[in-house]
């Protein structure tokens, strides 16, 4: 497994459409991920074949009483450790859930279930944000809206390509090399903001404005 690789991933934001709000008085109490989406995107991030879980379910309490009615109904709690392995790092953590139906079978599913998703989710969210890790800092920094965030991308972008454009089609109505070394000076800040956040567009810049400057200084040599 390509850590580095895998690392970016996990340090990459939580979008916040992957994001569920609390509903009603039972239930998660705080804002969560789904246990379906937990096992996706352990599967896009470590692969299908890179991760695996085993669990241990102990069962605190099943009882047969009655609702609210008075109706029949047969109440289990379970706890669940769940220990994640992957590509030799191994993490584990513990979940609870709890059951209610009129079939003991029922609630013992239910039970079972909420548990065991309770402690993946958990046992997942300390790989990194993608996981739910970012819900559990009360500032939300590293969650996002990530179609904002790409819309803002291409704004960035398209005004980066049209400062790239001008400043390529500008060189040549220089025509002595000094002159373009003190308009580069003029545009300094916007070249090292271009260095430090599209590296690969600096670097494509400033060879073909190092091309041009070799032209201005053989040419400057020649006529010499």
């Amino acid at each position: 497994m390509d850590w580095n690789l895998v690392s970016e991933k996990l340090s990459q934001p939580l979008d916040q459409k992957n994001v569920v709000k609390p509903s009603g008085k039972f239930g998660p109490q705080g804002d969560y991920i789904e246990g379906w989406h937990a096992i996706n995107e352990a599967n896009r991030i470590f692969g299908f074949d890179g991760w695996s879980y085993s669990i241990n379910l102990i069962k605190d309490s099943l009882v047969e009483g009655v609702d609210r009615n008075s109706n029949p109904q047969w109440q289990a709690a379970y706890t669940c450790i769940c220990t994640v392995k992957v590509d030799g790092v191994t993490r584990q953590d513990v979940g609870f859930g709890s059951g209610f139906a009129k079939q003991v079978g029922d609630a013992i599913e239910g039970a079972t279930k909420e548990a065991v998703t309770d402690a993946l989710k958990r046992c997942l969210r300390t790989f990194g944000n993608p996981f739910g890790l970012a819900l559990y800092d009360k500032s939300k920094s590293n969650v996002v809206d990530a179609e904002a965030e790409a819309a803002k991308l291409a704004g960035q972008q398209e005004a980066v390509d049209n400062f790239i454009t001008q400043v390529k089609n500008g060189l040549p109505s220089f025509t002595n090399a000094l002159d373009l070394d003190n308009a580069l000076k003029g545009i300094k800040d916007k070249l090292s903001h271009l260095a430090k956040n599209f590296p690969d567009k600096h670097q494509d810049l400033m060879t073909t404005i190092q091309a041009r400057q070799d032209q201005l200084n053989t040419q400057m040599e020649d006529a010499a």
